[in-house]
């Protein structure tokens, strides 16, 4: 590598890394009020004495003195110099590392985080403003949200108006350009800029640290379309962002399971029944970075959709993404619901021990495969076997190498009666960005406590 690392684009990768979710991949951490706690895994001891800080992004041992940020933790934990450890994060993020001297500083994103947070405060202000809540909070109570669920996803209103935001927050031009910049406001063909949430119920989206990077809107009226999310920003990117999951960690110090649904709705309402561990993808299809993030978090992951066509569909794409995720140790079903149905009212109806039920008895995903791929193919005659095959090894040669992967291809050779079918070779697979070293590193209890070094 010719040139130094800028500091401003190591500050941008501490800043999109969430050390609480970083650390907790290593080591369990139990959250104790505002921080998180773990006996440390720098020095013996019995009693936790290290200290994670998800608002500083900072740890510290107050028994060893062990302290630092993202890198520090990695290159203390895992013996990775700073290259590797700033590399390791950097393929988390889907981040390069700058190679010369001609790297432009990033822009300072801050300031974007701070207007997202005005407008969800003015957002939530307008759901109990006399003036403008009786419709949006109507829709709510018709939906069956009550007060206390609303304020925890800080769900708000944006009024009607073309620059009710605008005029709150757009004071002069830099703030005007902010709100651009953050997906907030829009500009026409002729110039002119109005608020890009009107007589809108308001989602915030936040990400795993708690920030609100984006909002998606649900028209009261007939206005089409039905939702409205936020554009690609700076600070958002939907592909790799869960409505949902910040609220879910915040629930659970330990969550068994995740069920994926496809509205900010179904989240909120199993999260008010009792089932806080449901998120969504915004208005993309469940991604390989939304399985692996939330795989950090639980083994098992349970996809939800409608029986429809389109359910149908997206079951399909989400489940063709997470095959090169299938370790040993995974577990991934497919649940489709009765047309018509949908988690919300499901959950209203019959409550969650009934929803809960269906997620125990969801289809696994390797019967999902199975019978998805065989679904127009009749498999007693030899075209249907053969075709089968051809269907079923490319996907079936995506899993990772291991048991799974050896069960999948002895159940498509009982199928197709074809006992000498192979797979071809896999070729060697980088090493995952948050995988845990083969054994834990060596620690000399004798020596004295030891402070780690600055990472900068």
């Amino acid at each position: 590598m010719s040139g130094r690392i800028p500091e401003s684009f190591i500050d941008d990768v501490l800043s999109r890394t969430d050390l609480v979710e970083l650390i907790d991949s290593y080591v369990h951490l139990k959250r104790t009020g505002k921080n998180y706690s773990a006996c440390c895994p720098f020095h013996q001891e019995k009693t936790p004495s290290f200290t994670v800080s998800p608002d500083k992004q900072f740890y510290y041992c107050f028994g060893c003195g062990a302290s630092g940020n993202a890198v520090g933790f990695l290159m203390e934990y895992t013996r990775l110099s700073f290259i590797e450890a700033l590399e390791t994060l950097c393929r988390t993020l889907g981040l390069e590392i700058p190679r010369d001297d001609n790297f432009k500083p990033r822009q300072d994103y801050q300031p974007l985080y701070n207007v997202l947070e005005a407008a969800t405060a003015f957002y939530e202000q307008q759901l109990r403003n006399p003036q403008t809540k009786d419709r949006p909070v109507n829709y709510l109570k018709s939906r069956g949200l009550s007060g206390q669920t609303a304020k925890q996803f800080r769900v708000g209103y944006a009024p009607h108006g073309w620059d009710n935001l605008i005029n709150q927050l757009g004071k002069d031009d830099t703030k005007l350009n902010q709100l651009m910049q953050s997906g907030l406001a829009v500009e026409n063909d002729k110039g002119h800029r109005y608020d890009r949430f009107r007589d809108r119920v308001i989602f915030p989206i936040r990400d795993s640290r708690g920030r609100v990077i984006a909002f998606g809107g649900r028209v009261l009226g007939d206005d089409k379309p039905k939702y409205l999310n936020s554009p690609e920003t700076p600070v958002f990117h939907k592909g790799r962002e869960l409505y949902g999951l910040y609220e879910a960690k915040q629930a659970s110090n330990k969550i068994r399971r995740f069920v994926i649904v496809e509205g900010y709705m179904d989240v909120i309402a199993l999260a008010q029944f009792g089932i806080p561990y449901a998120v969504a993808t915004l208005g993309t299809a469940t991604s390989r970075d939304h399985i692996e993030k939330l795989f950090r978090h639980s083994d098992q992951l349970v996809f939800c959709f409608d029986g429809d066509e389109a359910g149908r569909k997206a079951a399909w794409r989400a489940l063709e993404n997470a095959l090169p995720c299938a370790k040993d140790g995974r577990q991934m079903r497919v649940l489709l619901l009765a047309e018509g149905e949908d988690p919300d009212t499901l959950v209203r109806k019959h409550g969650k021990d009934y929803f809960e039920g269906l997620l125990d008895e969801a289809t696994p995903l390797s019967e999902y495969f199975f019978a998805h791929l065989s679904d127009d193919l009749n498999t007693s005659t030899l075209d249907g076997r053969a075709r089968l095959a051809s269907l079923a090894k490319p996907f079936i040669e995506q899993l990772p190498n291991g048991v799974f992967q050896q069960l999948m291809l002895k159940e498509l050779r009982r199928i197709t009666q074809l006992e000498e079918l192979q797979l071809a070779p896999a070729e060697p697979a980088p090493r995952p960005a948050h995988e845990p070293p083969a054994a834990p590193p060596a620690l000399n209890y004798d020596a004295p406590p030891h402070i780690p070094k600055s990472t900068r």
